[in-house]
């Protein structure tokens, strides 16, 4: 699998892992928190009806108690097994 491209933003990218891997044309963009929704149901995950990128991405990551949720650049990193990233930079290191 291709993974991200540097200067991607984290829309690119939530976009590109809910596509499988690879970025969609543009005009098939979901915005930030729809495509974190379609990232966590492609991978089976119970969204929870959330509409926060930041919930998502913590389900998806397991993170299932909300009293130990991450913040956005926490979760991304905790995802891509990184540290001190910022978001979209972690995850342009997972393929999918």
């Amino acid at each position: 699998m291709p993974l991200g491209y540097y200067g991607s933003t984290l829309v690119d990218e939530l976009n590109r892992l809910a596509n499988g891997g690879t970025y969609p044309p543009i005009s098939q963009y979901l915005d930030e928190s729809g495509a974190a929704d379609a990232w966590g149901t492609a991978r089976g995950v119970n969204t929870q009806d959330l509409s926060i990128t930041t919930g998502i991405l913590n389900l998806i990551a397991g993170n299932t108690n909300r009293n130990n949720w991450l913040d956005l650049a926490g979760v991304c990193n905790q995802l891509a097994g990184t540290s001190q990233l910022m978001p979209a930079e972690a995850l342009r290191t997972l393929a999918s």
